[in-house]
């Protein structure tokens, strides 16, 4: 166990997390390691296990436990609900002996991958979803053991307001989202995973509720065949990480003009745990010709400033050799770079960054 001054800098660590949570990795290793145990993961709890991050050395293992199969089969997550604790638990406070025994998730996975033994603990947030944090214990190491329970109790406290820290500073990148979008002029919202609205611009929010209604669910279009199209767009929003924007029409009526929606998947840096977003919802009218400025496009897709000059030439149609001649590099610096925006933006063709920046429809 660790000395008082170790554990006052490692509190220090928890809140720099808050602060920075690509820190998070290394820091669920420092506090499996101030156990003697093997890592950790911190999980988003949003009707079951939604997303993780792991320390760094079960980098295969969680993306396992997550796209295998495994997580949706675990009973540690009920298990854990239902008992309420507010503080770390082991699994020997959820299961029996027996009932970890004949767990097909506990000997399928948890053993096979030495993680026989866990301490976890789950931290409401403000918006209504949790976090799980868990620290694990090879067979090797032994069970967690109650001074190791109580030694993470007592960093319980710092690792609820760093995360409490992180998932604030994630909704604040959610609305400057959004307010990059009203700088173009466009009324867009930053929708987390499932489609509900985590942040609006003003703009938007001036389509509410007349033509976007924010239900219990996921966010829903006031016209049944656009609303429908959005539906299926959002259930394949995971599924279709990386094979392009998806886009559709709203018809005009007498008191609008047409338009189409850009469901644009978050990228990058913009999309940690804490930030909860899943897309931008851009809402475009069909005839708009203005391209974005370059700073605009930068902060708005987490594109490097190459990258942002690269995209708006491209939306004002200029060609790679022009834009590797006004650049002053070779066209393949250029193609590089117009490859990462294409991946930033979840497009798959140049065509589409076109349509999306003139705010056209785009053909799939």
């Amino acid at each position: 166990m660790m000395s008082g001054s170790s554990a006052d800098r490692l509190i220090d660590r928890i809140h720099e997390a808050g602060l920075v949570p690509s820190l998070w990795p290394i820091l669920l290793d420092e506090i499996g390691d101030a156990i003697d145990g093997n890592g950790g993961a911190l999980f988003a709890i949003r009707d079951g296990y939604s997303r993780a991050v792991n320390s760094t050395r079960h980098d295969g293992t969680m993306s396992l436990f997550m796209e295998g199969g495994w997580s949706s089969r675990d009973r540690t997550l009920p298990r854990a609900m239902t008992l309420g604790h507010p503080g770390f638990v082991s699994e020997r406070d959820l299961f029996t002996d027996a009932e970890l025994d004949e767990d097909a998730v506990y000997r399928g996975f948890f053993r096979k991958h030495g993680l026989d033994y866990r301490a976890g603990t789950l931290i409401p947030m403000p918006v209504g979803d949790s976090v799980a944090i868990t620290i694990f214990r090879t067979s090797r190491q032994g069970p967690v053991q109650p001074d190791s329970i109580s030694f993470l109790d007592s960093l319980r406290p710092h690792l609820a307001r760093a995360s409490l820290t992180a998932n604030r500073l994630g909704f604040e990148r959610a609305r400057a989202q959004a307010e990059a979008l009203q700088a173009l002029g466009l009324p867009g919202a930053v929708l987390r995973h499932g489609g509900r609205v985590l942040a609006a611009n003003a703009l938007f929010e001036a389509l509410m509720p007349s033509l976007f209604q924010d239900r219990t669910q996921r966010v829903v279009v006031m016209e049944r065949t656009a609303d429908a199209l959005l539906a299926i767009a959002l259930a394949d929003l995971d599924d279709a990480y990386g094979a392009g924007i998806k886009s559709v029409p709203i018809g005009a009526t007498a008191e609008r003009v047409p338009m189409v929606m850009h469901l644009v998947p978050v990228r990058g840096a913009a999309n940690d745990i804490f930030t909860q977003a899943a897309a931008l919802l851009v809402v475009t009218p069909v005839d708009r010709a203005a391209v974005p400025t370059a700073e605009v496009l930068q902060g708005l897709f987490d594109l490097t400033p190459a990258e942002a000059r690269v995209a708006r030439g491209i939306g004002q149609t200029q060609t790679v050799d022009e834009l590797a001649r006004s650049n002053g590099v070779d066209r393949e610096t250029v193609r590089s770079q117009l490859k990462a925006v294409l991946s930033k933006t979840g497009l798959s063709r140049q065509q589409q960054l076109v349509s999306l920046l003139a705010g056209k429809a785009l053909r799939e």
